[in-house]
C-alpha cells in the first residue's frame, strides 16, 4: 500500500468514467458537457473499456480495496456493466449517479458487481428539482432509486448540494430517509472555488448545529473527519434516517483524512478533487506507465487546505510558499 508524505495510506480511487451529462446542474462546473443522447461507447477523449481495467489491475496491486465509478454521469457509459465486472474482486465497488438510466439496469449492474450506489437528488418536489438540475427528469429519477434497492444495493445514498439554492430543501429530506428504509442522505457542502459563484455559499456549521438538535446519535467518522446524524426512532433501526454532511471547504481536518486519489476520464491521475494543477498523465496505459504515475501521484499528495492552501494576514486562501516552486515547475 502506497503512503504519502503526510503518512495518508491510499485505499481508495475514484474514476470518472466521462465528462458528458444528461443533467446541467446550476452547482456544477461541467455545465452538461458533451453528447448526451443516451448510454453509449466509449468516445475518443475517454479511457476505454480496457484502460479502467488495466488501471484498477495496477492500483489493486497496491492494495486498494475500493473504487466508486464516477462522472460526468457514468452510465452514459454503455460499457459500464463490463468495467464492473471487470474489476478485482478485492475491491468494493461503488457508483455516483444521477439515476435516470438506473431503471433497467440496476438489477445487470448489481449482477456485475456494483455494491453501493449514489444518487444525486436536490429536491423532492418536480419543479424545485427542475430548477437546480435543468432537467425534467424527476420521476425518473425517483424510478432510478426505487430499482436500485429493488436491486438489492445498500445502501442507497441520496446525494444534496447544500447551498442557497438547496438549503431550505434539507428538513424535507432529513425526513424523507428517516421515513423509507434503505435510503440514506448525503449532504454536500457547496465547493465556491470549483464554480466561481461564493454569493451562493452557506455557513454548513448551521446544518450540522440543527442535525445535532435533531438527532437521537451522532457518529463520528475517521474518513474526512465526517460525522452522522441519526434523525428519528431509534439509531439505525426502521424509521431512523443517517444523515451524514460531506464539508471539505476550509476544512484541513477533512482533507488530513483523505485516502483516495482520483483519475479523470482522459486517463490522468490527479491527488485531490480539488486541484487541477497536479495532473499526471499514464501515458499509453501500460502496466508499468501506470504504476510510475501512480507512484508519483500519491508521493505528491498534499492536503488542499491547512497544508497547500493556507490563510495569509487577511483571512484570505493563498498556496503555501512552501508548494510555490512545485506549481512553477508544473507551468
Amino acid at each position: 500500500m502506497l503512503t504519502d508524505e503526510f503518512e495518508r495510506e491510499v485505499t481508495g480511487v475514484r474514476v470518472s468514467l466521462t465528462d458528458r451529462c444528461n443533467f446541467d446542474c446550476v452547482y456544477c462546473h461541467n455545465e452538461g458537457l458533451g453528447d448526451t443522447r443516451g448510454p453509449m461507447d466509449p468516445q475518443d477523449d475517454e479511457m476505454s473499456t480496457d484502460d479502467v481495467v488495466r488501471f484498477l489491475e495496477v492500483a489493486a496491486e497496491f492494495d486498494v480495496d475500493a473504487v466508486k465509478f464516477t462522472g460526468g454521469e457514468p452510465m452514459l457509459r454503455q460499457d459500464l456493466e463490463e468495467i464492473i465486472r471487470r474489476t478485482p474482486e478485492e475491491m468494493e465497488v461503488s457508483l455516483t449517479t444521477n439515476g435516470t438510466f438506473l431503471p433497467g439496469r440496476a438489477a445487470d449492474l448489481v449482477d456485475a458487481g456494483l455494491e453501493r450506489v449514489n444518487v444525486s437528488q436536490d429536491a423532492l418536489d418536480p419543479e424545485d428539482f427542475a430548477a437546480v438540475t435543468k432537467s425534467g427528469a424527476y420521476e425518473k429519477v425517483l424510478e432510478g432509486v426505487d430499482a436500485a434497492l429493488e436491486a438489492g444495493l445498500d445502501p442507497v445514498k441520496l446525494n444534496m448540494v447544500v447551498f442557497e439554492h438547496t438549503a431550505g430543501y434539507v428538513p424535507e429530506m432529513v425526513d424523507h430517509v428517516a421515513e423509507n428504509e434503505g435510503l440514506q442522505l448525503q449532504l454536500i457542502e457547496y465547493m465556491p472555488e470549483l464554480t466561481g459563484k461564493p454569493e451562493w455559499n452557506i455557513d454548513i456549521q448551521r446544518v450540522h448545529d440543527w442535525l445535532a438538535e435533531q438527532a437521537v446519535e451522532v457518529e463520528h467518522r475517521e474518513m474526512h473527519d465526517r460525522k452522522r446524524y441519526w434523525v428519528g426512532g431509534e439509531a439505525g433501526d426502521e424509521g431512523s434516517g443517517m444523515v451524514e454532511i460531506v464539508d471539505p471547504v476550509e476544512n484541513p481536518t477533512f482533507c488530513a483524512n483523505c485516502h483516495r486519489v482520483r483519475v479523470t476520464h482522459e486517463g490522468y491521475l490527479k491527488g485531490c478533487l480539488n486541484r487541477n494543477d497536479d495532473l499526471r498523465p499514464m501515458g499509453e496505459m501500460t502496466k508499468p506507465e501506470i504504476r510510475e504515475a501512480f507512484r508519483e501521484t500519491v508521493e505528491n499528495r498534499v492536503p488542499y487546505y491547512g497544508e497547500y492552501m493556507i490563510k495569509n494576514g487577511d483571512g484570505e486562501w493563498e498556496l503555501n510558499e512552501k508548494y510555490l516552486e512545485v506549481e512553477r515547475a508544473a507551468d
